[in-house]
């Protein structure tokens, strides 16, 4: 049976160490806290679908090593689809190291080698689930043909296409297959080459972006919040006032939550509350494993959305 929504990207080790100073002083401070959990952008939003009960697998790459293995039993346990998750021989299976202070200062370390990315071949042999599935997300960290592939496969089925950050190439090709495009300040501006650091500029990002191919655009603009740009009609949604932790995750929340609601069909405006309420909630805890649940999503809920004129 296929699921409703495959996700394209990183899988890896999360090592998320919370510690009573700041995570870049040279001290010999003792931990406060350590975990290891499945991580990686795209396990990730994979968690978060699963955790709103949308049938999910994930289409991504570890080592053929025992801390691969146990990240593939982490994710069936979490009800992730793993038939498509590669067991690369050769390779160590990619490693995050989230350190985090009590003041929430952070330092955010990575081994990610080349042999955990993603391939045309991997992509190609997941072409049936991909082909059966309602939405695809595409993280765009992964390399630029293969994620032009899984894209292509999915177009031609029509299933719904998430782009989720800047691709390294052909950016124009991936766009045009796009339904969807999700890109925080940064990626925005690599995408389009100027500035997104206000609303304004937001939406006129969003209008150039949309005209590439993309009916959806969402962008966040820094410090302040995500405009969700369609076909009707374009909202700013401001972040939500919580007691931000951390911040890792809280965009891979935002485009599972968002995946998963377009995908049940839900209206935009309903989709892009539930998608902001899932990031601000994420950001409530060390680590960028999300632990999304109705509780939350319903307290953490938007008080309103501004709509853009573009």
């Amino acid at each position: 049976m296929y699921s409703e929504v495959v996700v394209v990207g990183q899988i890896a080790r999360d090592l998320v160490v919370e510690v009573p100073d700041a995570p870049d002083a040279d001290s010999s401070a003792p931990v406060k806290h350590r975990k290891e959990v499945l991580g990686g952008k795209g396990a990730n939003q994979a968690v978060a679908l699963a955790q709103l009960g949308v049938a999910v697998s994930l289409v991504g790459v570890v080592g053929r090593d025992r801390t691969g293995d146990a990240l593939r039993a982490q994710a069936r346990a979490d009800r992730i689809g793993t038939s498509h998750v590669v067991r690369r021989p050769g390779t160590e299976t990619a490693l995050l190291i989230d350190v985090v202070d009590a003041h929430g200062r952070r330092r955010y370390l990575e081994h990610v080698p080349d042999g955990t990315l993603v391939t045309e071949t991997d992509v190609f042999a997941a072409s049936a689930p991909i082909s059966a599935a309602s939405s695809l997300i595409i993280q765009l960290q992964q390399p630029a043909p293969a994620a032009l592939l899984a894209a292509r496969l999915a177009h031609t089925a029509g299933t719904r296409v998430v782009l989720d950050g800047a691709p390294q190439d052909l950016t124009g090709e991936l766009l045009a297959l796009a339904d969807v495009v999700r890109a925080d300040g940064h990626e925005a501006e690599l995408l389009t080459g100027q500035p997104v650091d206000d609303v304004a500029s937001a939406a006129r990002a969003a209008a150039d972006l949309r005209e590439r191919g993309p009916s959806l655009v969402v962008l966040e603009v820094a410090g302040q919040g995500n405009l969700f740009a369609g076909p009707a009609e374009s909202w700013f949604v401001p972040h939500v006032e919580t007691e931000v932790v951390d911040p890792t995750g809280a965009g891979d929340a935002l485009v599972a939550t968002l995946t998963a609601a377009l995908t049940r069909r839900r209206p935009l405006e309903t989709a892009a509350c539930l998608a902001v309420a899932a990031a601000a909630a994420t950001t409530e805890h060390a680590g960028g494993r999300p632990h999304l649940t109705r509780p939350d999503l319903d307290r953490l809920q938007p008080r309103g959305l501004e709509t853009v004129h573009a």
